[in-house]
């Protein structure tokens, strides 16, 4: 059985679920497709995420919005919090962990923090005070639930800066973080419809050379090459969870010529759409 506490008050909604080996295919049914998610799994676990496939050596989170989420292999139990804004979201203070922060729409799409031996101990206390507090179901349950919440991002979040910039292999100096963060903020909310590094240099409030000469000087990928991996990844859950057909998909991803759209996804992914649909969803997967 699968085992579900679910906190709800008018608009502001929590969950907390427990899987394992035996109810892991109850995750896979997508049920909390459209909610925040932080997973906890411990070392074992194999699943895909977007299409890219994890195999945990340690206990380790993952941090989800709209990812395509599926469980392979399950050793042990796993937890899931699954809430949406109006229960969680931090908009203007602690840009960091907020929804939109450093572990949510990450530029470099990076959804997990492994933890140590001592980390995960620590969070799973915070998970199992969360548990304690939608049982005992008190006044002050949701602001405690909150704190935990947010106790739980704030130590993923020093992990992943430590992980990703306080380190000898730096791939985000600290004083570029904001750039970055704002950057992978504003291409989730206008990607359907601004597809120019412009769009989001005027949204940064700097130069289209400038931007581009950021991600340049770290090695990464161009501002243009991250604005249309991010509408192609769109694309292949529109393909994966819809029955939309292609004309429609490129639409709604801001194309209206269907026939550009559909050449820009074979020549990046190697497959027609519908060759894609057809394929992935049989079984064949695409190392995109």
């Amino acid at each position: 059985m699968l085992e579900t506490l679910i906190f709800e008050d008018n608009y502001k909604k929590f969950g907390f679920s427990i899987f394992s080996e035996e109810n892991v295919e109850n995750f896979n049914e997508n049920k909390f497709r459209t909610d925040i998610k932080v997973l906890f799994v411990p070392a074992g676990y194999e699943l895909t995420v977007d299409f890219n496939h994890y195999k945990t050596q340690r206990p380790s989170l993952f941090f989800l919005t709209n990812q395509l989420l599926n469980i392979e292999k399950a050793e042990g139990e796993s937890v899931l919090l699954h809430y949406n804004r109006d229960f969680y979201c931090i908009q203007i203070h602690d840009k960091e962990v907020a929804c939109d922060g450093l572990l949510f729409h990450n530029v470099f799409e990076i959804p997990n923090v492994e933890l140590e031996d001592r980390e995960a101990i620590i969070v799973k206390d915070l998970f199992q005070n969360i548990k304690d507090e939608l049982e005992w179901k008190d006044s002050s349950a949701e602001e405690m639930i909150r704190t935990y919440v947010k106790q739980i991002i704030i130590r993923a979040t020093r992990k992943w800066k430590k992980q990703n910039i306080d380190n000898d292999n730096v791939r985000i100096p600290s004083n570029e973080l904001d750039v970055f963060r704002d950057f992978s903020r504003h291409l989730e909310i206008h990607f359907r419809e601004k597809h120019n590094v412009a769009d989001y240099a005027d949204l940064l409030h700097i130069a289209p050379k400038t931007l581009t000469h950021k991600f340049k000087n770290l090695n990464l990928d161009s501002p243009n090459q991250f604005i249309i991996n991010r509408i192609l990844l769109e694309a292949k859950r529109l393909l994966f969870y819809t029955d939309k057909p292609v004309k429609e998909i490129a639409y709604n991803l801001g194309y209206e010529d269907p026939a550009y759209f559909n050449r820009l996804f074979t020549n990046k992914i190697g497959s027609t759409p519908t060759n894609f649909k057809r394929n992935y969803t049989s079984g064949k997967k695409y190392n995109t």
